[in-house]
Formats: structure tokens, C-alpha cells, sequence
């Protein structure tokens, strides 16, 4: 009688365990299907009603891994940040560790925390566990240096994993297309309107060369006919104007070129570029 007793408990006790999970599988399959519909809102809710009920946490790591990314898909990157942390903590083995430690590089690159993104990198290609995941780790590397602007930093990266890298390429061609603001100073020093002709302002650079041109000429004929106020008044006025005018918008306008060429291959990273994003 004991004996049945005891069979019967152990029965009911594995039937009520695969009951609750198949509970728990259903939820999760529930709350997956919100996630791949994009109501992220309220997927978020069904996981954490599942994190709540899964007592043995088995699905603590999946849980919140698809919290990240579901606060991840609404910008919210913090509180992204914050649950694929948890899921790093809860990983079972290195891929999941690997993947869950790479959404956080991903999200600080979307956020712009370019220097936590570099951070992050570093301590996993000095992970021993991850030395055949340089690749993986270069490509994040490599995004985090274009969206900080830095091309040519991601042009390196992206050559370490292929010289013909797609993306290499479209680094090396965006820091070329871009002009230097320091020479558009320089050269607007010595010849005023030279700066912005530089940056592809040709109509501009050359109304500032004029009226510099214009104003030099009315100094200098003030001196040349002894009026020596109205030259001076023509030298701090006018002519000192379109000088420190000329130098100001070639710097300006190289500034405005680099960001147009920047915004120009970010709008084809976002819009074509067919490989992974952060």
C-alpha cells in the first residue's frame, strides 16, 4: 500500500512538473510570437509574466535576451543594456555568452557610446575562449568607429577581417570624399574665398574673394588719396569683415561637406547594405 502510495505521488508530481512546463513553453512560444509581430510592449509584458512563473528559470536566459532586444527595437538602449546583462550573467555556455556580450557592443554603438563599444571589444578579443571570433569582433568594431565618424578607424577594422571588404571599401571612399578643415583655414588665410571653393562652394568662395578684393581696393585708394580715416574705417570695418568672414565659412562649409558625405554612406548603410547591422 505504501509502495503504491509513493508510486502514485512521484507520478503526479512528474505529471504536474511536465504540465507546468508545457505551461511555460506555451507562454514563451506566446510572448515569441508578440516579439516576431513587433508589439514589443506587450511581449515584454508576456516575458516577464514568464520570468515570474519560471521558478527553475529555465528560460532566464532566452527571457531576457528577447527583453534586450525588444527594448533594443524601441530605442530604449539603457533598459536593452540592462537585460542583456542578465542574459550575460545566465549564459549556459560561450556562444550564448559570446552573442549576449556582442548585443551590448551593438546597443552602445547605436547609442553612441563609442569608447564603451571599443571597451567591450577589446575585453573579448583578449578572451581566450574567443580568439576564433576576431572577425565577429572587428565587424563591431568596425561599425562603432564609422558611426562615431571616424571612417578611417573602421576602414582598418574592416580590413583585418577582408581587404575587399565591402564596408572597408565604403569607409576608405567616405574619409576620401571628405575634405580637411584645417587646410580650408589655412588657405582662406592666404587667399580669402579659397576655403570655401575648396569644399565645393565655388559661387560663394568667389563673392567672397570679390568683395575682399573690393574692399582691399577701397582701403588701399583711401590711403593712396590721403584719406586716411575713411581707410581706416574701410580696413576695420569692411574689408576685416569679409576677411574673418571668408575664414569662418570655409570653415563652416568643410564642415558641412563632411557631414553631407558622412549622412551620404550612412544613408546607404541604413537604406542597402544588405549584411548585419547593430
Amino acid at each position: 500500500m505504501k509502495i503504491r502510495f509513493i508510486i502514485i505521488f512521484f507520478l503526479s508530481a512528474f505529471l504536474f512538473s511536465v504540465e507546468a512546463q508545457d505551461h511555460l513553453s506555451i507562454q514563451f512560444d506566446y510572448a515569441n510570437n508578440l516579439f516576431n509581430n513587433r508589439q514589443y510592449y506587450d511581449a515584454i509584458t508576456e516575458y516577464k509574466r514568464l520570468q515570474f512563473f519560471d521558478s527553475t528559470k529555465t528560460f532566464n536566459y532566452e527571457i531576457n535576451y528577447k527583453i534586450g532586444e525588444c527594448y533594443k527595437a524601441g530605442a530604449k538602449y539603457d533598459d536593452a543594456i540592462k537585460y542583456f546583462s542578465f542574459a550575460e550573467l545566465s549564459a549556459r555556455n560561450e556562444d550564448e555568452y559570446f552573442d549576449s556580450k556582442t548585443q551590448i557592443i551593438r546597443t552602445n554603438i547605436l547609442r553612441r557610446t563609442t569608447d564603451r563599444a571599443l571597451e567591450l571589444c577589446n575585453e573579448l578579443e583578449k578572451d581566450q575562449r574567443f580568439n576564433g571570433m576576431s572577425d565577429q569582433i572587428n565587424y563591431w568594431r568596425g561599425w562603432a568607429f564609422i558611426l562615431a565618424d571616424k571612417w578611417e578607424n573602421g576602414a582598418k577594422s574592416f580590413a583585418k577581417i577582408n581587404s575587399n571588404h565591402e564596408l572597408k571599401i565604403l569607409a576608405e571612399q567616405t574619409e576620401k570624399a571628405k575634405v580637411s578643415v584645417t587646410f580650408a583655414k589655412v588657405i582662406s588665410y592666404i587667399l580669402p574665398g579659397a576655403g570655401a571653393i575648396y569644399s565645393g562652394k565655388i559661387l560663394s568662395g568667389l563673392m567672397s574673394l570679390g568683395w575682399n578684393l573690393l574692399a582691399g581696393y577701397w582701403t588701399v585708394n583711401s590711403f593712396i588719396e590721403d584719406r586716411v580715416f575713411d581707410g581706416v574705417v574701410t580696413a576695420e570695418l569692411v574689408w576685416l569683415r569679409f576677411y574673418k568672414g571668408a575664414i569662418q565659412k570655409a570653415e563652416d562649409f568643410a564642415l558641412e561637406k563632411n557631414i553631407e558625405v558622412s549622412n551620404k554612406s550612412l544613408r546607404y548603410l541604413q537604406n542597402e547594405f544588405k549584411g548585419i547591422k547593430p
